[in-house]
């Protein structure tokens, strides 16, 4: 089923409010969720919709969301208190963006937060301000360490994000396994099998179940580089921060249980550095000159960082944003229980 983006968005917000989210908040999630699938990665978009709602239901997740801020000068603090991961995400790229203003950079510490999905979905908000953005967040143990068997590491994905000028933003946002575990969901939810290289099942075996890859472990991006990458986000996020690290941090994929996870934000105002337009001009200089490489045999185009997503924007507001029927009936049954009206 084809369901138009803003149809998706209002039932979603609705669904949240129902759930006690103040309205802008529920905006917010709702909005990130749609923004995902906007962009093609349904893994990160509404199908995540129950799994936050069943959260807030179990008493897990809270639904008004406090950050409180701490320190001064260009490195803060910020503590989550358990709220809605969005709206704590929101709220540090926001105090690192006005304290890049000030001081050049500046950098937020969270702790105890929650899942926000789509991480360049916030580092997009300091393209939007003349800044280079990165959030890294801390995840549920998906990953086990070069050589072990165990889930010990999460995906522990990052994001950069800058403006480009006339071109559509510049944005990575990259796991450091060899795909995002929402990608197996997504697979598993359409009943599709998952390319070898993606992930283990429990006793080590390579796996094209998406069932068994997810009981098992996914495989760091690069070797063993994905999985020291994995370790110094957990560094980042979860130890510097003061939050949970490792197997301590509780993901969006169960029902109970504190999150206690971790991001580490920056915001670099470029103004302080050169003019924003001379930086913009080399940016677009930067992606001409990648796009005029000669494709390679097969190869459907070069691209840069971001311009697949602001094309699938594009389509995808034009022709609707297409829901697999196990998403759609998670959807149904997850509404029919809070009493919110849907529109499939």
């Amino acid at each position: 089923m084809t369901i138009p983006a803003e149809t998706l968005r209002d039932f979603a917000r609705r669904c949240y409010a129902a759930l006690g989210l103040p309205d802008t908040d529920a905006a917010l999630v709702a909005d990130s969720l749609v923004q995902s699938d906007l962009w093609g990665h349904p893994s990160h978009g509404i199908m995540r919709l129950f799994w936050y709602a069943v959260r807030l239901e179990s008493g897990a997740m809270s639904p008004v969301t406090r950050p409180e801020l701490s320190g001064k000068g260009a490195l803060l603090t910020m503590n989550g208190n358990d709220g809605v991961g969005q709206v704590v995400a929101r709220a540090a790229m926001d105090a690192a963006i006005t304290a890049s203003k000030t001081h050049g950079i500046g950098a937020v510490a969270v702790r105890n937060s929650g899942h926000f999905g789509t991480a360049m979905y916030f580092t997009r908000m300091a393209a939007r301000e003349g800044c280079i953005g990165y959030l890294a967040t801390n995840a549920s143990p998906a990953m086990a360490p070069w050589g072990g068997l165990d889930k010990r590491l999460g995906t522990n994905p990052w994001s950069w994000a800058a403006p480009a000028g006339r071109y559509a933003p510049v944005m990575l946002d990259i796991a450091n396994t060899a795909v995002a575990r929402g990608k197996l969901y997504a697979a598993k939810a359409k009943g599709d099998p998952i390319p070898e290289g993606w992930a283990m099942d429990a006793d080590g075996n390579m796996t094209t179940d998406a069932a068994l890859g997810i009981a098992g472990t996914i495989l760091p991006m690069a070797g063993h580089k994905g999985y020291a990458v994995s370790f110094i986000t957990d560094m980042l996020a979860g130890v510097l921060s003061g939050s949970a690290f490792g197997t301590d941090v509780t993901g969006p994929y169960v029902p109970e249980g504190r999150s206690g996870a971790g991001h580490f934000v920056i915001a670099i105002d470029i103004a302080a550095s050169r003019p924003l337009a001379e930086f913009e001009a080399d940016m677009e200089r930067l992606i001409d000159e990648i796009k005029s490489a000669r494709p390679a045999p097969g190869s459907a185009g070069i691209s840069y960082p971001g311009e697949i997503e602001a094309l699938n924007e594009t389509r995808n507001l034009a022709e609707g944003i297409d829901l697999p029927e196990a998403v759609i009936g998670d959807l149904i049954d997850g509404a029919d229980r809070i009493g919110v009206p849907h529109p499939f």
